[in-house]
C-alpha cells in the first residue's frame, strides 16, 4: 500500500489505511521514514533475490538433461518463455540496486523508495508467473499437458490469494479494529 506522494506506508502492526504515517506513533521525520522504507525494501529484495537464483538456475539447467530433448513445440515455447520471465525478474530485482546507484547522493530518496516499490510490485507479479509456470512445465512434462495447466492455474490462484487477497483482508481487519479501538 502506498502513502502520499507513492511512499509505500509501514508494513507491519496491521498496517494504516490513512495515506499519513503521522499517527503511527514512531515520530519519524520524513527522512527516517524513507529511510526504513528503503531498508525494508532491501530485505524483500534480498529475499526475492535467493529464490529467483534457485529458480533460474534450475531452469537453466534443464537443457543438459537427456530427457530435454524429448519436449515437443509447446514445451520448448514454455521453457523460453520461463527462462526469460525469470531473467526479467532477476534484472527487476537489480533494477533498484543501480537506480540505488545512479541517484545516490542527489537527495531524492522520495523518488527512489516509490519507484523500487513499483518495481517489488511488478516482480512479484512476474515472479508468480514463472513460479505457477515452473510447476506447469514439469506437470505437463510428467503427467500431461491437461496436468500442466490445471497445475499452473491452480497455483497461480494460490498465489493471487495468498499475495493479495489475504493481504487485503488482514489490511482491512486492521483498520476495522483500528476504527473500533480494539
Amino acid at each position: 500500500m502506498q502513502g502520499a506522494g507513492g511512499v509505500p506506508h509501514q508494513r507491519q502492526g496491521g498496517g494504516s489505511g490513512s495515506p499519513s504515517n503521522a499517527d503511527d506513533g514512531r515520530g519519524e521525520t520524513e527522512n527516517q521514514r524513507l529511510d526504513r522504507n528503503w531498508a525494508e525494501l532491501l530485505q524483500e529484495l534480498r529475499v526475492m533475490q535467493t529464490g529467483i537464483q534457485i529458480l533460474t538456475g534450475f531452469l537453466l539447467t534443464l537443457p543438459f538433461q537427456a530427457k530435454f530433448q524429448d519436449l515437443d513445440t509447446f514445451q520448448i515455447v514454455v521453457y523460453l518463455c520461463l527462462v526469460v520471465g525469470a531473467i526479467i525478474v532477476t534484472a527487476l530485482i537489480l533494477t533498484s540496486v543501480n537506480l540505488h546507484r545512479a541517484i545516490f547522493g542527489r537527495h531524492i530518496k522520495k523518488s527512489l523508495v516509490t519507484n523500487t516499490d513499483r518495481t517489488v510490485r511488478l516482480t512479484m507479479v512476474l515472479v508468480s508467473l514463472v513460479l505457477a509456470g515452473t510447476a506447469g512445465f514439469i506437470f505437463d512434462i510428467v503427467v500431461g499437458r491437461l496436468a500442466g495447466i490445471l497445475v499452473f492455474g491452480l497455483l497461480l490462484a494460490v498465489v493471487i490469494v495468498l499475495w493479495a487477497v489475504y493481504p487485503y483482508v488482514v489490511r482491512h481487519r486492521a483498520i476495522r479494529e483500528r476504527a473500533n479501538g480494539a
